[in-house]
């Protein structure tokens, strides 16, 4: 049972930056952020969600049985990831790359205290064990103009990433990669590379605010269980379920920027858009989305709303296709997860030819990266996005890394693919690497 309460807030209020401020006493936070990006499928401005009252964290083994148990008998709001090693309960697969993070396979919690920002208006929902505590966190937040940098208690150390692999192995494998296609064993399969400090200390909380303000993108994410943290600049939407529709948002296709020279950017874009080799490796994922979604689908009802349409962020334009379909009866909102999992823009085509080309050619186990953070409502509607452009950081132990990708299709160029890593890999570079 939630005790909930409405409160307008003023225009200029910093009221991001001040839940944040407030979040950092809990060891279990979710926040979401849309950063004002407006589609029909938005359910608000920003969301956040903390301190545990239960939760479920697990490794691999019949995860999706496990989640699908804790969502129906929890029956409210959760939070939390499943990591892309999931795909080890879904097919006979393994995970046995190098794993410098640690965190654990699956993590969901129910929250105390969720509170939902709509443009002026904030919305507190508090399960009842601590609803008199409402009016005072209520105060503390709305009184919060100024934040205070030293809260970080200790002295952060200077983050200098390595490469898990030299840009000559990364040259080689993707030609490795050539070779599968050419033989036939797959069509296309996204591989990525690590990159990765050990010994550091920084604040997560600082580091967000500053990778969110540089990128703004739709699918924003923090998360914090404890010592592990998710730093998540995501401009991709993996599934979202509301009421018996579902739709899926992959992202295939990137290119730069050319923020100071409109006409250059549009040129760009235009470019990005009538690339035949971004085209088709975005129309193989559509086909494979279409393919995963029809198992829980009602017959007839997979459609393809957009394809290969064109967006712009910050740092990038995105080539981004929309598939919607409606669930057929009895399907369990899990379901949905377990039968499309991993998305299809992480693996490539043939799905399991794909992930097993990726764990053969791959030096660092994905984890939480290319996995996918959000959470279920009561009615067990759910919106989820793809881990990418993020940050990973584990804080007792200090190892910090990001991953980056391409799709590599007969098409490929490795130099190519290489220097479109180094496009996606710059925000969090900088984000890591500039002292506070």
């Amino acid at each position: 049972m939630r005790i909930s309460k409405k409160v307008k807030i003023k225009e200029d209020f910093p009221v991001k930056k001040a839940l944040l401020h407030w979040a950092r006493q809990f060891n279990e936070v979710v926040w979401l952020d849309s950063n004002r990006h407006e589609d029909s499928y938005s359910n608000f401005e920003a969301l956040l969600a903390v301190d545990a009252f239960t939760a479920i964290q697990t490794d691999a083994s019949e995860a999706f049985d496990k989640l699908k148990e804790y969502q129906e008998t929890t029956a409210d709001w959760i939070f939390g990831y499943l990591t892309y090693d999931l795909k080890n309960d879904v097919e006979h697969l393994k995970s046995e790359n190098h794993d410098g993070l640690l965190f654990p396979e699956l993590f969901f919690f129910q929250p105390k205290k969720l509170i939902i920002v709509r443009k002026n208006e904030l919305e507190l929902h508090y399960l009842g064990l601590v609803d008199d505590e409402l009016e005072e966190d209520l105060e503390h937040i709305l009184q919060k103009r100024h934040f205070q940098e030293e809260i970080f208690p200790e002295p952060e150390r200077e983050v200098r990433l390595k490469p898990r692999i030299s840009r000559d192995e990364y040259l080689l494998k993707v030609q490795e990669m050539l070779g599968h296609i050419q033989r036939g064993d797959i069509y296309e399969a996204n591989f990525c590379q690590e990159f990765y400090a050990e010994a550091v200390k920084f604040d997560p909380f600082q580091k967000f605010l500053a990778l969110n303000a540089i990128s703004e993108p739709p699918f924003a994410a923090f998360l914090k269980n404890h010592d592990h943290y998710l730093l998540s600049a995501s401009p991709e939407r993996y599934l979202q379920k509301k009421n018996r529709q579902v739709i899926s948002q992959p992202i295939k296709g990137t290119a730069p920027r050319a923020i100071f020279d409109a006409e250059k950017d549009k040129e760009l874009a235009l470019r990005l858009e009538k690339d035949p080799k971004e085209r088709s490796e975005n129309i193989m994922i559509v086909d494979l989305v279409r393919n995963d979604l029809s198992k829980t689908a009602k017959k007839g009802s997979v459609e393809v709303t957009e394809l290969c349409g064109v967006y712009s962020f910050l740092q990038v334009h995105q080539m981004i296709s929309t598939i919607k379909s409606q669930l057929d009866e009895g399907i369990a909102a899990v379901e949905v997860l377990r039968s499309t999992f991993p998305m299809g823009s992480m693996t490539g085509a043939p799905k399991i030819s794909a992930m097993q080309v990726i764990e053969e050619l791959e030096e660092t186990k994905r984890g939480l990266y290319s996995g996918a953070v959000g959470y279920f409502e009561p009615s067990g509607d759910f919106d989820f996005n793809v881990v990418i452009r993020s940050i990973l950081y584990n804080a007792a132990s200090g190892y910090v890394s990001f991953s980056v990708g391409s799709a590599i299709t007969a098409a490929s160029i490795p130099e190519n693919e290489y220097r479109e890593c180094l496009v996606k890999a710059a925000a969090l570079k900088k984000v890591l690497e500039e002292q506070e």
